[in-house]
């Protein structure tokens, strides 16, 4: 475990009774407000048909837009009143609550109000990595049964507010993607005797689907995907299921696999596309499950936009008008600024200071 300039993370509790936590120097501390919003009856639905779950928060279409005068997210905003350099804080619009046995919290990149993962420094980036990995192993200690840790980027997916910031979801309940996926590493391993996650990994590495060369990640349009230009980021080693599990150098690596196909992602159009981002973790008693990241932008060309149509929404039958061979190849002929990774590490986080708001 690297014990080099660990990042400090203090924890303060709002007024409002909302968790939050600074990464860096605390440069501030939290005013009266603004309070947390009376989220209803935010509670979950089930599904007898397809024995799924349903959220339901109503409070969430009272959510600020990009309409507003100030952003909330930068410093002296109504969310971070101060300097920082990374945050996490409880959402005050969840889709989920501790009384619906989950949590939704904001994870903030950075104080800059411009910027995306494709133009912040690698250091920057290195931090995101190492601010999830400190907040989703916290969730996944409280008992959550799936951790998420994602990115929706740009309007066409849903994004309010344009500063860089993504979210942690942690949910009561193993989705419908997650239980498919465990059932079927679950039947590889019967079936044959041997791990999905390992030949998943075997078969996109230089199957002609390759968009970055990585030692410690394959980097790949998946061979059946199911958006044009969809990627996957899948750790090469048989044990590393969470974030937790990556050594230092892997936790650099996938930092700048990160950077590296969001900056792809904006040079296939010459300008900043939109794309869904998830942090696949493996969810208790999966051990064959490799951690992944999957990226999922939701253009089919420079103007068009894949819509998820009757039968793909109803059925689940995603319809895919590319070759994910081609895709690939357009993506890995992207030139980027790789930039400079000498030196970058993903810190561990040291959480020094615990007080609460006003606290001298």
């Amino acid at each position: 475990m690297s014990t080099v300039n660990p990042l400090p993370r203090h924890d303060l509790v709002h007024p409002d009774g909302r968790a939050f936590h600074f990464y860096g120097e605390l440069q501030g501390t939290l005013n009266g407000q603004p309070s947390a919003v009376d989220v209803g009856d935010v509670h979950l639905r089930y599904d007898m048909l397809t024995d799924t779950w349903v959220a339901v928060s109503p409070a969430r279409n009272t959510r600020p837009g990009r309409e507003i005068a100030a952003c909330p997210l930068c410093p002296g905003g109504a969310e971070l009143p101060f300097a920082y350099d990374a945050a996490v804080f409880d959402n005050r619009f969840p889709a989920l609550s501790p009384e619906a046995r989950g949590r939704c919290e904001m994870v903030v990149y950075t104080s800059d109000h411009e910027g995306s993962l494709s133009t912040l420094s690698p250091a920057q980036v290195a931090r995101v990595v190492a601010v999830w990995r400190d907040r989703c192993a916290a969730l996944w200690a409280q008992g959550h049964d799936y951790v998420m840790a994602f990115e929706n980027h740009g309007v066409e997916v849903g994004a309010t507010l344009s500063h860089p910031h993504g979210q942690i979801y942690a949910l009561p309940f193993l989705p419908p993607a997650t239980v498919a996926k465990v059932a079927a590493i679950d039947q590889h391993r019967r079936e044959r005797a041997g791990c999905l996650g390992c030949e998943l990994v075997a078969a996109d590495a230089g199957a002609g689907r390759d968009v970055v060369v990585n030692d410690s990640f394959t980097v790949a349009v998946p061979f059946a995907a199911r958006w044009p230009f969809e990627v996957h980021v899948r750790a090469r080693r048989h044990g590393c299921g969470l974030l937790g599990d990556l050594t230092d150098g892997e936790a650099v690596d996938l930092a700048r696999v990160i950077r590296s196909v969001t900056a792809r992602y904006d040079g296939l159009f010459g300008r900043e596309l939109p794309y869904m981002l998830c942090v696949q973790e493996a969810p208790a008693g999966s051990p064959d499950w490799h951690l992944h990241v999957e990226l999922l932008p939701p253009h089919r060309d420079e103007h068009r936009l894949k819509i998820r149509a009757s039968v793909e929404t109803a059925l689940g039958l995603f319809l895919n008008d590319t070759l994910p061979e081609e895709s690939a190849q357009r993506l890995a002929a992207v030139r980027v600024d790789d930039g400079s990774w000498s030196g970058v590490f993903v810190p561990r986080i040291d959480p020094i200071i615990s007080r609460a708001c006003g606290a001298g």
